[in-house]
């Protein structure tokens, strides 16, 4: 049986850089950088007091009567999903909620209700906490928020695959339009943990830049100096719809997700094994029927870390070649954690759509090991007929997606 062909009618995105998927792609062209002091009393105490925080807070969006209810990783799951439904035109489409289904994740959920919810118990006694506390923590909750919201009735599911997620949640959107379950879905991650607690924790794994002097700076792939990750937090959801289900409304067609490779390490729970990145790109290769010649950028994971930014490259000299552009646009997002994959591939789409890779910026002094091409410091305009986007997390998962022009 023939496979559909599955593309992207919509966007949606809140993140450092904008409130919405046109100032997030405008700050990113521009090179601006979403990175600031985190100013706040707790911060004062944390070997890393930077981070990549919104740009617009969910109150300015969403009643605060509904926030009082809602986790902030939920919060901007609804305000990504709700831009993307609108972007689509799906509002008043006519679509059988029997065919409409929801995939988005989060690496680690609702760990701010969690937390403070504790804090709450612990000093003023169980009768005071909130009674919305576990849907408010639940990891499936941004997703079934979003299926409420929308009326999904084809299934909503929520995909943890650390910070691998977002693409994850892409992935299973394609399976489920080609499997035939649905004729639309809502695809993407959210993640919100700028809190003390994970700060500190990924802190003591070395894990995250200490350039607290120099936010904006801070996040660097590929460079020399690089020192870690930079945590940041934001929603990204796109719209996947069958071909021909969008073509018969007249739908607007930003690109085709043409395949998806997904593998596992088996190797490390937090270190990536050399050859497993390899392995998924081969597979979306395979999975898509593209050239590996025609794929001529690629947004990769690229986190700013000092190992795993350049087994990355390895992984993609190997299996593509010398040719691809590539970008790192954590250097200006920071790390979206469940949420970078979305993020990312939002980028890519709209890189295809524009004919430019958006810049990776603070490639100062780059790794000696480097040997690919990179549109450093300003963005660059060329002919993109196919982009892929990167994601890999802890546990060893490796995910590969595959846009192309439509």
């Amino acid at each position: 049986m023939t496979r559909p062909d599955v593309v992207v009618t919509g966007l949606g995105a809140t993140t450092p850089l904008g409130g919405d998927v046109a100032s997030t792609w405008d700050a990113m062209l521009a090179g601006r950088s979403g990175v600031s002091a985190l100013t706040q009393e707790w911060a004062g105490q944390l070997p890393v007091r930077i981070a990549a925080q919104l740009a617009v807070e969910p109150s300015e969006v969403l009643d605060r009567v509904k926030l009082r209810r809602l986790d902030r990783s939920e919060a901007i799951a609804i305000i990504a999903a709700e831009q993307a439904w609108a972007d689509a035109g799906l509002a008043d489409a006519g679509l059988d909620p029997e065919r409409l289904a929801v995939s988005i994740g989060s690496g680690i959920g609702g760990a701010q209700t969690l937390l403070a919810q504790d804090d709450i118990l612990e000093a003023s006694g169980p009768r005071r906490v909130s009674p919305h506390t576990v849907p408010m923590l639940m990891p499936n909750g941004p997703a079934a928020w979003v299926g409420l919201t929308l009326g999904a009735k084809a299934g909503v599911h929520s995909v943890a695959s650390a910070c691998a997620t977002g693409a994850e949640a892409i992935a299973l959107g394609l399976d489920l339009i080609r499997a035939g379950r649905a004729d639309v879905v809502l695809a993407g991650g959210t993640e919100a943990v700028i809190h003390p607690l994970p700060i500190a924790g990924f802190a003591a794994m070395r894990a995250m830049s200490t350039r607290n002097d120099d936010p904006q700076r801070a996040s660097r792939p590929w460079d020399k100096g690089r020192d870690g990750f930079v945590l940041g937090e934001g929603s990204g959801v796109v719209v996947l719809e069958r071909a021909d289900h969008a073509a018969a409304r007249g739908a607007r067609v930003y690109a085709r997700l043409a395949g998806a490779g997904i593998t596992s390490d088996a190797f490390d729970m937090v270190q990536p094994h050399p050859e497993g990145q390899g392995r998924a790109i081969k597979m979306a290769l395979t999975d898509s029927g593209v050239a590996r010649t025609d794929i001529v950028h690629v947004n990769a994971h690229a986190t700013s870390t000092p190992v795993g930014d350049m087994q990355e490259i390895g992984a993609l000299r190997a299996t593509l070649g010398d040719h691809p552009v590539l970008t790192a646009t954590k250097s200006m997002s920071g790390h979206l954690l469940g949420a970078a994959g979305a993020l990312e591939s939002i980028a890519t789409i709209l890189a295809i759509r524009d004919g430019v890779v958006p810049p990776t910026i603070n490639l100062d002094d780059p790794d000696d090991e480097l040997a690919l091409d990179v549109a450093a410091h300003k963005a660059r305009h060329m002919d993109i007929p196919a982009a892929m986007n990167n994601a890999f997390g802890f546990g060893g998962h490796n995910v590969t997606l595959i846009f192309t022009r439509a």
